[in-house]
């Protein structure tokens, strides 16, 4: 698929999930939340395949970047731990999901979150103002994933990091599923194996990667082309 059509198609199913059109991007994805809290229970879109923001030891007055930030939860999240000295941005390209965000933000009453539309390729944030950047199963949703990791090396502070949950492959896929467009939406067709993402990584200007967890989907209710062929994996980029 060309770049123009997988951004097309992802644009169109995110704005479903963001009407609640469409509840989750893989049916085969276990809660990545553990324990729910109540904010969890009424902003999650079942769209998430970790949890970057318990993994990423934010600290009070920190400034977070969320790529694909969807509905906010993972902002609303980031913001009670930063506090209110810190600031979250959310980074979306779907004008439904940052409506939805903001209007998350105003019935929830936060503060220290904002949100802008925008392409994880261009990010619409200056370079090196940015303590932590996380993204929870959103970069395998771009075409140019180099150019990705070049932007969140850009905006990040020479002592940032960056904590991202993906989904990875652990073995190919097969040919029909890599063009099928519902697959590039569902966090399927554009999954990498985990090597490629640590040199892609790398390419970028990341010296320090540290794979977190590695968690094997169950198989339950999954399409048998898929099964035993992808994973979520967790990892933390430094420069």
């Amino acid at each position: 698929m060309e770049q123009a059509d997988i951004k097309a198609t992802v644009k169109s199913f995110y704005a479903g999930v963001a009407k609640e059109r469409q509840t989750t991007c893989c049916k085969s994805k276990q809660n990545p939340y553990g324990e729910q809290e109540d904010i969890v229970r009424e902003l999650n879109l079942g769209v998430s395949c970790g949890n970057p923001v318990a993994l990423s030891s934010l600290q009070a007055g920190e400034v977070v970047l969320d790529l694909g930030s969807g509905g906010g939860l993972d902002c609303f999240l980031a913001a009670e731990r930063v506090g209110e000295h810190g600031l979250v941005i959310g980074v979306d390209m779907t004008p439904e999901m940052i409506s939805k965000a903001n209007g998350n933000k105003a019935k929830l009453g936060v503060a220290n979150v904002e949100f802008r539309l925008g392409e994880i390729e261009r990010l619409p944030v200056d370079s090196s103002s940015v303590d932590v950047v996380i993204s929870n199963c959103v970069l395998n949703l771009v075409p140019d994933k180099l150019a990705a990791f070049k932007e969140i090396h850009r905006v990040l502070k020479p002592e940032g990091r960056a904590c991202i949950s993906d989904v990875v492959l652990l073995s190919p896929l097969p040919e029909d599923v890599q063009k099928d467009p519902e697959a590039w939406a569902g966090c399927i067709a554009g999954a990498l194996p985990k090597e490629t993402y640590v040199e892609l990584a790398r390419e970028a200007g990341f010296s320090r990667i540290e794979v977190m967890s590695e968690t094997s989907f169950g198989k339950e209710g999954m399409d048998e082309r898929l099964k035993g062929k992808l994973q979520s994996l967790s990892y933390v980029l430094r420069k």
